[in-house]
């Protein structure tokens, strides 16, 4: 068996403009005759199904939510990255790659980070497109602050939503699609199986979560948008339903199932609060940079922090790492 990435040849920073010059196009008018199936309907999802229903092709998509904007994306608070330099910082695409591929501990697949870095900017303008009201400096540019792991300010943010506000515009190109009739949508299903045929995979088994029913859908193609492994630990501050079920039929059919470590968690939370607490809150992780991190400088002291002065506080993170100081990776 031979583990193949498919990353196109070429030096780096030319890989994805390569492949894209290479790919056979469809035909504007043929692209009508072809079915793509979208799992999920987070930010992955609606972008894929709204974008594919704009260039033409028939769209069917499937939510376990009884709405898109209910997709768990709307948890992610803090920010979206991107090298814009708006700041005059010194940042750039090549350094939003190597400060990707640092935060992932050197594991993430190079070509698809440097193409991730470079799409960054796009994706920017097009929420901006969409409505999505990041946050403005008093002159009325785009703000942005500092996130952990970097030393410039390249994060766009819209208050502690940012999430939910890029799924709103997501869903509101994704509801165009569905008004113009590329898109058809089919909110409180479950996918229960992947149909593969000739070893591609051609459709989906769906469960209807409020009628029982269970029903059979084909395509062309099948596109997984439906989220990472996040209940691998107990208590998380993802939604119990972010179980992975749909990656795992895909692997139970003859997919590769990679990586299941790489499973995103958050240091800032509100503590549990009882023994049936099903999720932790988030907080956002930007607390970070608006704020600083201290513990009391003596060991052992019980007092409320608002009594406890200035110079009895150890700012540990700034004294351990200079450099980055709360930012610290």
């Amino acid at each position: 068996m031979i583990l193949d990435g498919k990353c196109p040849s070429g030096p780096l920073a030319e890989k994805w403009d390569r492949h894209r010059q290479d790919l056979k196009l469809v035909n504007p008018a043929n692209k009508r005759k072809f079915k793509i199936i979208v799992v999920g309907t987070g930010l992955a999802g609606a972008s894929a199904a709204a974008s594919l229903g704009e260039l033409g092709y028939k769209v069917e998509a499937f939510c376990c939510q009884d709405s898109p904007r209910r997709g768990h994306s709307i948890a992610a608070q803090g920010g979206i990255n991107a090298a814009k330099n708006y700041p005059n910082d010194g940042d750039s695409i090549f350094r939003l790659f190597y400060d990707t591929i640092k935060g992932g501990d050197f594991r993430s697949r190079e070509a698809n980070v440097y193409r991730l870095a470079t799409l960054s900017n796009n994706i920017i303008d097009q929420a901006v497109a969409q409505g999505v009201p990041f946050a403005r400096d008093y002159a009325g540019y785009l703000e942005n602050r500092s996130f952990g792991g970097a030393q410039v300010s390249r994060t766009f943010f819209a208050r502690g939503q940012t999430g939910q506000q890029l799924l709103l515009g997501a869903y509101s190109a994704l509801s165009r699609q569905i008004g113009a009739g590329t898109v058809q949508i089919h909110p409180r299903t479950e996918m229960l199986d992947l149909v593969v045929i000739d070893g591609a995979a051609r459709g989906i088994i769906v469960r209807d979560l409020v009628t029982g029913k269970i029903f059979s859908s084909a395509a062309d193609a099948v596109c997984l948008c439906t989220g990472g492994y996040a209940n691998v630990f107990y208590l998380s501050t993802n939604a119990m339903g972010s179980n992975v079920t749909a990656a795992y039929r895909a692997y139970k059919k003859g997919a590769f199932f990679a990586n299941p470590c790489y499973t995103q968690i958050h240091p800032t939370c509100i503590p549990v609060s009882g023994e049936h607490q099903s999720k932790l809150t988030l907080m956002s992780e930007s607390l970070r940079n608006d704020g600083r991190v201290w513990v009391p400088a003596q060991k052992g002291d019980k007092r409320p922090p608002h009594d406890i002065p200035e110079n009895e506080r150890d700012y540990f993170l700034e004294r351990k790492y200079p450099s980055f100081g709360n930012l610290a990776p």
